[in-house]
């Protein structure tokens, strides 16, 4: 039998990846971090359900209630002080904002695929960030009473 000469293509070479020398330099796209920051939002508001749930319920059960839960905010309570409950409260609402701002993002993108370009996915990731990060701001003036 003749033998053909076949020439085999080369496969690909993979190598691990070094976190500290090649992390450093990849530089991942804005949509990328919204999209991270998304998921860690929402890990966040999970976390926190417990302390939703503690400011939901003493804040509308009494009068009573509402100034333990005002204390906490304003003097502190289980030994923290106030400007550490004041801070989880600011990462709530920085969560809840993005986190919505972020999945109405992935709404619009997934109901309009035709539509969505890697220029408006960029654009719209740094208008969620803007956004969630400035609502955050006014909200966070209030929470600690500088207006």
């Amino acid at each position: 039998m003749p033998e053909t000469a076949t020439t085999a293509k080369k496969r690909p070479e993979f190598r691990n990846i070094n976190a500290f020398t090649d992390l450093p330099s990849y530089r991942l796209p804005v949509a990328g971090i919204v999209s991270i920051l998304h998921r860690i939002s929402g890990a966040i508001m999970f976390i926190l359900m417990p302390f939703i749930i503690w400011m939901f319920d003493t804040s509308i059960s009494s009068e009573i209630s509402f100034a333990k839960f005002k204390g906490a905010f304003n003097v502190g309570m289980l030994g923290l002080p106030g400007i550490i409950w004041k801070l989880l409260a600011l990462a709530l609402i920085w969560a809840f904002l993005h986190h919505s701002l972020a999945g109405l993002r992935h709404l619009w993108s997934d109901t309009h695929h035709s539509a969505v370009t890697k220029e408006f996915g960029k654009t719209s990731a740094i208008a969620t960030l803007a956004i969630s990060v400035a609502l955050t701001l006014v909200l966070g003036a209030k929470l600690f009473g500088i207006y």
